[in-house]
């Protein structure tokens, strides 16, 4: 089991902020992939299961209703998809790192939201949230883990939109690091991270993100059904020419590491890089899942 560190110590000076959990499980039974547990503290949580194209796949929505994460939140949400499961995991609107506070001492205007997802044997998981939004002078520290078996599919994507440019507020002075890691069998085999602050010039930099507000990942790992090399190779040509049906090959790069598939995005549009993310995952989800893609109804509402 890997355990993901806390990077703040909480002060008992904060005040109205949120600490707030869920553990979710779900289990394979005779009537389809069902929510089993669950565990919550604080203002997280989710509906019933929705089963939009069958019993077999449980599409869930993830509930925040404070709608933003501002200094000295912490938002923890592990979910565990145990044997033979499916689950498509989205959220109704954008989550949102709000302007930090600035009457509070150094780490105490941290904001923090933590991922995990754990997949057993034969587990498929869709992680698909929507925009992150990331406001000028926030603090935020976002990361997201996955720990799966070499049995196991995992479809997943993070899009984090700096600052509201089009409202003139673009994001300068704000801090935001983003942290995924991706694990095998309990070996680490992807570690992305990226740390933007004042102090270092990545937002504007030609190897940053050289004044691009909208950044994004989209990952596809499947051992078993990718491990021929040759078969991914033609799939990543497949994907590319999908790309450029949409004359986006300047916004999209897609690479294969090792069986592990990592889709990125840079541009200046969230909408532009879902719809981009939502035409590779009609091309990924039948040869990875068996399935075609069934958009969940709140992308829709």
């Amino acid at each position: 089991m890997i355990t993901v560190s806390t990077p703040i110590t909480k002060s008992k000076t904060v005040k109205n902020h949120w600490l707030a959990h869920l553990a979710l499980e779900f289990s394979d039974t005779p009537v389809g992939t069902q929510l089993t547990r669950t565990q919550r503290k604080g203002p997280l949580s989710v509906q019933k299961a929705f089963y939009p194209e069958g019993r077999d796949c449980a599409h869930i929505y993830l509930l925040h209703p404070p709608a933003g994460i501002v200094s000295g939140d912490e938002l923890r949400i592990s979910v565990n998809i145990k044997s033979n499961a499916h689950l498509l995991f989205t959220t109704p609107g954008a989550g949102r790192f709000y302007r930090a506070r600035t009457n509070l001492s150094i780490g105490d205007t941290k904001q923090v939201q933590i991922t995990k997802f754990a997949l057993d044997a034969n587990a498929k998981c869709e992680n698909f949230p929507q925009e992150t939004i990331v406001y000028e002078g926030a603090d935020g520290f976002n990361s997201v883990d996955i720990e799966l078996t070499s049995s196991s599919v995992y479809l997943g994507w993070d899009i984090t939109c700096l600052g509201l440019p089009d409202s003139d507020q673009p994001f300068i002075d704000g801090k935001y690091c983003q942290l995924n890691r991706l694990f095998c069998d309990g070996k680490l085999i992807y570690h992305d991270r990226i740390g933007l602050s004042p102090q270092n010039n990545l937002l504007t930099h030609p190897a940053g993100l050289a004044n691009h507000s909208v950044f994004a990942t989209f990952l596809a790992y499947a051992p078993e059904q990718l491990k021929d090399q040759y078969q991914r190779k033609d799939l990543v040509n497949l994907l590319r020419d999908k790309v450029a049906e949409q004359d986006a090959q300047t916004n999209i790069s897609i690479t294969d590491i090792d069986g592990l598939l990592v889709i990125r995005y840079l541009g200046a549009h969230a909408q532009q890089c879902k719809n981009l993310f939502i035409s590779l995952w009609e091309v990924l989800r039948p040869l990875l899942i068996d399935k075609a893609a069934i958009q969940p109804r709140i992308w829709h509402t």
